[in-house]
C-alpha cells in the first residue's frame, strides 16, 4: 500500500480554500441584501468544505472495488432519485429547473450525485465486457440505453448543462476503452441532430443561443449575464482590481457566487489570477491521468479516467460560458464555485481516485 497522492489531495484543497475566499468576495454584496449577512454564503460554503474534507479522508480509505461490488445498486438508486425530485411536492424549482430536494434552506441536486453513479456502472460494465467492444448490440447498445435514460430524466428537469457533462464522461471512457472511431463518427451525428432538436423544443435555449452569437442585441435581457461577465474579465489586465474591489458583483451580474465566478476571479486578480486557476484544474488532471495511466485493473482505470474528465469537462465548459465562447448552460466551476452538491459530490470523487492511487 502506497501512500496517496499528495500533490491531488493538496491541489484539491486549494482550489476549494481559494474558491470559499472568492465567494466571500463575489457574494458578500448580495448576501447582505438578500439576508442581511455579508458571510452567508461564504458560512455554507465553509461548513461544506469540512464536510467534505471528512468525507474524502472517509472514502480514500475504502478500498474502490466495493463500488464495483454495489455499482448496480448505486444506480438504481440514482435513477429512482432523479425520478422522485421529478414529482411535484417532493422535487422543487430552482432557477427554473425541477432539480432540488429542499431541505430548508439547504438543496440536494441527486443529478449530481448520478454523474458519478454512472461513471461506476459503466467502468464496472466495460471491464465485465472488453471483449465485445467493437460489438455495439453486444458490447456498447445496452450501456447507451442506460446512459441515454439517465440523461433523459435529467432532461425532464431540465438541465441541459449537467446532461451533457454526464455524456461527455461517458464518451471519454467509452474512447479510451477502444471502441471503433465509427462508433464516435455516427453518434456524433446522432448528438447534434439532438441537441438542435433539444434546442428548437425549448425556446429558452434558443434565446441563449441568439444571445450568444450577438448579447448586445438584448443586454438587458438574455445577453445580460455574458455582457457583464465580459465587462468583468475584459479590462483589468494583469493584476486586476484588487480582492474585494470588485465592480461587478455590486448588482450587475446576478448571483456571481455560483456559474460566473471565475469572472469575479479575473476582475480581482486578474490574467495571473486566471492563469493560477488553470493551472490548478491542468494538475488536477495530470495528476488524476498518471494514475489512470498506471492502472492494471480495468475497473480502476476508468472510473479514474470518468472522474478526472467529467470535472474537466464541466471545468472548461463553465470557462468558456464566461469568456463568451459558448452559450451560458447553467454549470458551476467544480470546487470553487458556490454549492453544497456539486463540492460534496466532488470531495467523493476525488477521494475514489486517492484510493486508486494507494493501490497501484
Amino acid at each position: 500500500m502506497k501512500k496517496i497522492d499528495k500533490t491531488l489531495l493538496l491541489t484539491i484543497i486549494a482550489l476549494s480554500i481559494f474558491g470559499i475566499i472568492m465567494i466571500y468576495s463575489a457574494s458578500n454584496i448580495w448576501a447582505n441584501y438578500k439576508f442581511n449577512d455579508s458571510f452567508h454564503y461564504f458560512k455554507y460554503q465553509l461548513v461544506f468544505f469540512l464536510i467534505g474534507i471528512v468525507i474524502l479522508q472517509i472514502v480514500s480509505r475504502i478500498d474502490y472495488k466495493v463500488y464495483y461490488k454495489y455499482a448496480n445498486v448505486i444506480l438504481l438508486s440514482c435513477f429512482l432519485l432523479l425520478i422522485l425530485v421529478l414529482i411535484p411536492g417532493v422535487g422543487s424549482i430552482r432557477n427554473g429547473s425541477r432539480s432540488w430536494f429542499g431541505i430548508g434552506s439547504l438543496g440536494i441536486q441527486p443529478s449530481e450525485a448520478a454523474k458519478i453513479g454512472l461513471i461506476i456502472f459503466s467502468s464496472k460494465y466495460l471491464a465485465n465486457n472488453n471483449d465485445y467492444l467493437n460489438n455495439n448490440f453486444k458490447g456498447i447498445i445496452p450501456l447507451l440505453i442506460i446512459v441515454l435514460s439517465i440523461f433523459g430524466l435529467i432532461m425532464l428537469q431540465p438541465d441541459l448543462g449537467t446532461g451533457l457533462i454526464l455524456l461527455m464522461s461517458i464518451i471519454s471512457i467509452l474512447f479510451i476503452s477502444g471502441v471503433n472511431i465509427k462508433f464516435f463518427i455516427g453518434g456524433g451525428i446522432l448528438g447534434i441532430l439532438g441537441i438542435i432538436f433539444l434546442i428548437i423544443i425549448a425556446p429558452y435555449r434558443m434565446n441563449r443561443i441568439t444571445s450568444f452569437i450577438n448579447p448586445w442585441n438584448d443586454e438587458l435581457g438574455t445577453g445580460f449575464q455574458i455582457i457583464q461577465s465580459l465587462y468583468a474579465i475584459g479590462p483589468h489586465g494583469l493584476l486586476g482590481t484588487g480582492y474585494l474591489n470588485s465592480i461587478q458583483k455590486h448588482f450587475y451580474l446576478p448571483e456571481p457566487q455560483t456559474d460566473f465566478i471565475f469572472s469575479i476571479i479575473a476582475e480581482e486578480f486578474g490574467i495571473l489570477g486566471a492563469i493560477i486557476v488553470v493551472g490548478l484544474f491542468s494538475i488536477l488532471l495530470y495528476r488524476t491521468v498518471r494514475i489512470a495511466l498506471n492502472c492494471t485493473d480495468l475497473f480502476a482505470k476508468y472510473l479514474v479516467f470518468g472522474i478526472s474528465f467529467q470535472l474537466i469537462f464541466q471545468a472548461i465548459m463553465n470557462l468558456m460560458v464566461v469568456v463568451g465562447l459558448i452559450p451560458v448552460t447553467g454549470v458551476t466551476l467544480p470546487f470553487l464555485s458556490y454549492g453544497g452538491s456539486s463540492l460534496l459530490i466532488s470531495m467523493f470523487s476525488i477521494g475514489i481516485i486517492l484510493n486508486i492511487s494507494k493501490n497501484i
